[in-house]
């Protein structure tokens, strides 16, 4: 049953994941003074809210490479175990804050606990799905970014009328220790450790991923010079693009929503829509990826895309339907890249050096989840319009469009015909 892996494994990982971005997008509904007194209670004007948003991702730096080199060479299962109590105790933190002081704090605590959970998820993945099938498995995992905007923007909107931000806040944080066990019981890190596949599945997996990692060329000397390689440096500035793009939007999304007579559900629906849209792309994108043994230019499509809609969004700005049309394809851009961008590190390098490399990328490349809320906030403060960042913003996706070109290229797959015979001997 070669679906068992993709039933056990993905979803489990997904929710897991999902649970992590409901902290990072219930800020951005919570932020917005037209459905919640937030900014009011704390005290706080765009800049400190672009600050307050923005500052989960300093501390998101902190365990990036700890925590990929702590799954590789101990226990991925382990360590997102530990990171799950972590931030359920700072997520929950968040909303009992009495001051900007304390929630900012809190917000950054929060950013570390949770900083080694996406390197970790990356070396356990690329323990369970072959080059052939990463680029969906990856995919499906960071489905979680939209979904947790799709799924919980209406209902924290409710909340957010009903209860307050603080309430929401605290119930949203009770949600990684609900998981938890369910979490422990699924999650195996090799399938040799799985009690759940057939013997012919485990050794097959097994063996297909010893034989993909030979054909890498191994790391001479420290694993620690291979970061200094110039793909490891295209990596960050592309993926510091990425995040400066997609919480720069996400945080001030809703200010383009102002004055259109909206009710607080409404809110909520508009807030998810292009994130219903980014789900479809992410899954299209990453499926073709796969297909044609592909990552860079399935990364670059995207990104100019992105930059594309969202510079023609703000040009668009005084025609809202249209400008809301062209949004709903400019935030999918990072997102739907992600897949084929980060099946490039596990294809391209050495199983010790990937999770080096995963862990600093990350870390680095989301700098720019703090760097694009606060210079969106900024601008915006000082030209009373979203429409000067967002039109930054969308010159940063054109920007990392052609800096795609310059990653490495993985090796070519065997052809269908070659890859037969193995094929056949797995599906008996």
């Amino acid at each position: 049953m070669r679906e068992q892996r993709w039933l056990r494994i993905i979803p489990v990982a997904l929710i897991m994941y999902t649970i992590s971005y409901v902290d990072r997008t219930n800020i951005s509904l919570a932020l917005e003074p037209r459905i919640s007194t937030m900014m009011k209670d704390l005290l706080m004007d765009d800049k400190m809210k672009g600050v307050a948003a923005g500052i989960f991702f300093y501390g998101y730096i902190l365990l990036q490479i700890p925590g990929g080199h702590w799954a590789a060479r101990w226990s991925a299962r382990k360590v997102i175990s530990v990171f799950l109590l972590s931030w359920g105790a700072c997520a929950i933190g968040c909303g009992l804050a009495q001051t900007y002081t304390q929630f900012k704090a809190m917000r950054f605590l929060l950013g570390m606990a949770e900083s080694g959970v996406f390197p970790a998820t990356t070396v356990l993945l690329a323990s369970w799905f072959p080059r052939s099938e990463r680029a969906r498995a990856n995919a499906y995992w960071n489905l979680c970014q939209p979904l947790a905007v799709m799924t919980t923007a209406p209902i924290n909107g409710w909340l957010l009328q009903d209860y307050g931000w603080r309430k929401m806040m605290v119930a949203e944080g009770m949600l990684p220790f609900l998981w938890l066990p369910i979490w422990w019981f699924f999650i195996r890190d090799h399938p040799r450790e799985a009690s759940w596949i057939s013997a012919e599945e485990r050794d097959f997996l097994e063996n297909k991923l010893r034989q993909e990692a030979a054909e890498v060329q191994p790391s001479e000397g420290s694993s620690w010079k291979r970061l200094y390689e110039p793909a490891v440096f295209v990596m960050v500035a592309i993926y510091f693009l990425h995040n400066c793009q997609a919480y720069g939007c996400m945080t001030f999304f809703t200010s383009g929503l102002k004055g259109q007579g909206f009710s607080d559900l409404q809110y909520g629906f508009l807030f998810a829509i292009p994130y219903a849209v980014t789900a479809v792309l992410m899954v299209i994108n990453s499926w073709h990826s796969d297909r044609t043994h592909e990552r860079r230019a399935h990364v670059a499509v995207v990104y100019g895309l992105s930059g594309i809609s969202l510079i023609l969004s703000v040009l668009m700005k005084n025609h809202f339907w249209v400008s809301y049309a062209f949004m709903c394809l400019a935030i999918p851009g990072p997102f739907a890249a992600m897949a084929p961008f980060w099946s490039i590190p596990s294809e391209t390098m050495p199983r010790n050096v990937m999770a080096l490399v995963v862990g600093i990328v990350n870390a680095f490349g989301n700098v720019g989840g703090a760097v694009g809320p606060y210079i969106v906030g900024w601008l915006k403060q000082g030209s009373g319009s979203v429409a000067l960042p967002f039109g930054a913003l969308g010159a940063g996706m054109l920007l990392a469009a052609g800096l795609a070109f310059l990653l490495p290229k993985a090796q070519r797959l065997p052809s269908p015909v070659a890859a037969a015979p193995l094929a056949t001997e797995y599906s008996k």
